[in-house]
């Protein structure tokens, strides 16, 4: 079975809940791809399918893109970390000139070109990890990426960098161990409906902040 299939056969399409318009390759209570112990996906072939879950930081960033389109409009836009693409394809239906959908494992890369199909999104999606690298984008949307210390500095020494250049850099957070404590403009909040499985309660406060040159 190939990664595409897998995914299909491991996952139900079905809309995150503070983003109904988007439709997305998850794993579900019915389909507990999330359950399955590390060496069960170990066995398998299979990293940790971080894509394979509408994360708090990633569906607030998302709502927000597609309450105020003028953001993306007409621009490039890099989605860094982008799991199953659900900030991507945001930001293609607010009318992005061009996206790029980054994530290192080549599941999320599938899931992201399954879930761009799935509705009707045109998005380019890569591996390839972009920290240090120029695109020249526009916009910058980073969801839940501040978990782990040495990546959340690396990261944002390079986001802070390129909003010196003049990105726009959005992130969306719900409180997160890493996440700065300065630097950053809150722009909205919202409360994001998500499961134990991931979180350590129901409704996370998440919000979405913009990165200060």
């Amino acid at each position: 079975m190939n990664v595409t299939d897998f995914i299909r056969a491991n996952t139900a399409l079905v809309a995150p809940p503070l983003v109904p318009e988007i439709k997305l390759h998850l794993a579900t209570e019915l389909v507990p791809l999330g359950q399955l112990t590390e060496e069960e996906l170990e066995a398998r072939g299979v990293p940790p399918p971080y894509w394979a879950f509408a994360w708090a930081g990633g569906q607030a960033l998302s709502r927000y893109v597609l309450d105020h389109p003028q953001i993306v409009a007409g621009k490039t836009v890099l989605d860094f970390g982008s799991g199953s693409g659900l900030v991507a394809i945001a930001a293609a239906k607010a009318g992005a000139a061009r996206v790029t959908a980054a994530d290192i494992d080549s599941f999320a890369r599938a899931a992201i070109e399954l879930n761009a199909t799935a509705n009707g999104a045109i998005v380019n999606a890569t591996t390839d990890d972009l920290i240090g690298a120029d695109g020249n984008w526009r916009v910058i949307l980073v969801g839940d990426m501040c978990y782990e210390r040495p990546l959340a500095e690396r990261l944002l020494a390079w986001l802070t960098e390129q909003a010196r250049r003049g990105a726009t850099v959005l992130l969306g957070d719900p409180g997160r161990s890493y996440f700065p404590k300065s630097g950053v403009e809150r722009l909205d909040t919202f409360r994001v409906q998500t499961t134990r499985d991931l979180e350590d309660r129901e409704i996370r406060e998440t919000s979405v902040y913009a990165l200060k040159p």
